[in-house]
């Protein structure tokens, strides 16, 4: 077993809120996550017997939502919003910077698995593009100089 009983408990109290147990999967992946830090597929399997579903029903929902992951992540986990209304406002230049500053290519950890840097279609904030979210924060109206202040503000924790 990968996950504490905590967690299982949790995870059995979310299936108690639905009708139908199968609707507590997403509540269910953000636990195991919280618990083990990302989804591998042991971690997929154990949710799956918990929550009597099929595994590849569990995978597939998994891979559905960026917010989940799949493989092990940084404590700062950055997602940059490349939809039509952050590209046109910079998006792209938001991406190189980051890039650049932090040494690694977007789907990429840094060495000392502090940030992961990910781009994502839409995170609802089209009116004050670019954007990016770091871990549950947004970050709005970004230039190279908010940039700064927000990895020097996140590599102080």
């Amino acid at each position: 077993m990968i996950l504490s009983e905590t967690a299982r408990a949790e995870i059995r109290a979310a299936m108690k809120k639905y009708p139908q147990a199968r609707s507590a999967l997403l509540p269910a992946l953000e636990i195991a996550q919280r618990e083990a830090g990302y989804l591998s597929p042991q971690v997929l399997r154990e949710v799956a017997l918990l929550m009597d579903l099929p595994p590849v029903e569990v995978a597939s929902v998994a891979s559905f939502y960026t917010m989940l992951y799949r493989r092990p992540v940084g404590k700062h986990v950055i997602q940059v919003c490349t939809n039509i209304s952050c590209s046109l406002m910079g998006a792209e230049h938001i991406v190189d910077v980051l890039r650049k500053k932090l040494g690694i290519e977007v789907g990429e950890t840094t060495p000392d698995g502090r940030f992961t840097l990910l781009t994502v279609e839409c995170l609802g904030s089209c009116g004050t593009a670019p954007m990016m979210q770091v871990d549950d924060t947004y970050y709005e109206n970004l230039t190279e100089e908010r940039l700064d202040a927000i990895l020097a503000e996140l590599s102080r924790d």
